[in-house]
């Protein structure tokens, strides 16, 4: 989501400037994305011409998980912070429970975070108190991303949805020939099959077939020229984030960036201030308002665009917010340490860039629009 930032506007101005300045030396750098290299025992299999041979059966029997594993459950902020969604209508607000009114919170959508509890009564961050029965108390999600334990050599995918494979591409699911994939769940891609359509199946097993469009695929990228160190490369296209020390990819998750209309700008930014919960509001008064208390883990990067945990959804694999990058709050914390631990630069400063782009079209109408 999109939001504005809570830091000296003298400073926030000069590192926007200064990361304009940086976008617009490097608008002309353009970092292409590999294609997804597959094992060669079975990366030629046509399922037009043939069965899979048996030691590309093998291999997949041998492989059935992706190399990865899963970051900690950010276990601290789970918890400790209590969200709870008010409205959308509006509310009061009182200065003791059952007591005066002393404000109210506009309606629109907005979040609290609540720090006591008692007799019907919610008190929040800021010691105001609302009724229970105006609110509702939200969980947050504990899906969490991976860190990439063979470099990302064999390409995997999330589930986006609770689907069943099918035994070749463009046939119908069915529970006597398929297998049931929970929602983000983690597989293998072993080869791949362009249907006439234009879309992409993926085998992921023996007679085990999956569509493009219910899949999320982290895809690895080259270098923008220029940028050395620790970086992410946050894919709009398939929704992914992929975290490199170089050319070595070590981490990846599901995101949620920008809706059309707030879309996520592309380009090359850096994370100009990092804090470990930021309140965040915009559009006040309007029917699209929002006011949200303590998001966790805030990474700005363009300015007031920012990584940041997500708990009042989660609908991570597909664009969501107002601009800003979502993520899981386990995931942005395992970002947020890990971002804050690269290298100094020769200015004693750790900078971390974040590489914006689209590995395929994600705003047309073509059979390859997600």
């Amino acid at each position: 989501m999109k939001f504005g930032a809570r830091v000296p506007m003298t400073m926030k101005r000069k590192l926007y400037f200064a990361t304009l300045l940086l976008c617009l030396l490097f608008a002309v750098t353009i970092a292409p994305v590999a294609a997804l290299e597959f094992n060669e025992l079975c990366a030629d299999y046509n399922p037009d011409v043939g069965e899979p041979s048996q030691d590309c059966l093998d291999y997949m029997t041998d492989f059935p998980e992706p190399l990865t594993a899963q970051v900690p459950l950010d276990g601290v902020t789970l918890a400790n912070f209590s969200y709870w969604r008010v409205g959308p209508e509006a509310v009061n607000l009182f200065d003791a429970p059952g007591g005066s009114v002393v404000g109210q919170i506009e309606a629109g959508f907005n979040f609290v975070r609540v720090v006591n509890t008692t007799d019907g009564w919610l008190q929040t961050q800021d010691g105001m108190w609302i009724a229970e029965s105006d609110a509702r108390w939200y969980e947050p999600s504990s899906f969490r991303g991976v860190l990439l334990l063979d470099n990302l050599e064999q390409p995997f995918a999330w589930v986006l949805g609770d689907i069943l494979t099918v035994p070749a591409p463009g046939a119908e699911q069915s529970m006597e020939t398929g297998r049931f994939l929970p929602r983000y769940t983690r597989i293998n891609l072993f080869a791949e099959y362009q249907a006439e359509d234009g879309w992409y199946w993926y085998m992921i097993g023996p007679n085990e077939w999956i569509e493009q469009r219910n899949i999320s695929i982290p895809k690895l990228v080259e270098r923008p020229e220029g940028v050395e160190g620790r970086w992410v490369a946050i894919d709009i296209y398939e929704q992914t984030i992929i975290a490199y020390e170089d050319d070595t990819p070590v981490f990846s998750t599901l995101v949620a960036t920008g809706l059309p209309g707030t879309d996520t700008n592309e380009g090359i930014f850096q994370i100009w201030a990092r804090v470990a919960n930021d309140t965040m509001s915009g559009f006040t008064g309007a029917p699209n308002s929002y006011a949200l208390q303590s998001v966790p883990w805030v990474m700005y990067f363009d300015d007031s665009i920012s990584l940041h945990g997500t708990y009042w959804h989660d609908l991570f694999g597909f664009r969501r917010s107002r601009g800003c990058v979502n993520m899981t709050i386990s995931d942005a914390r395992w970002l947020f340490d890990w971002t804050a631990q690269g290298e100094p630069n020769e200015d004693g400063e750790v900078v971390t860039y974040v590489y914006v782009y689209a590995s395929g079209d994600y705003q047309g109408d073509g059979p390859q629009t997600k």
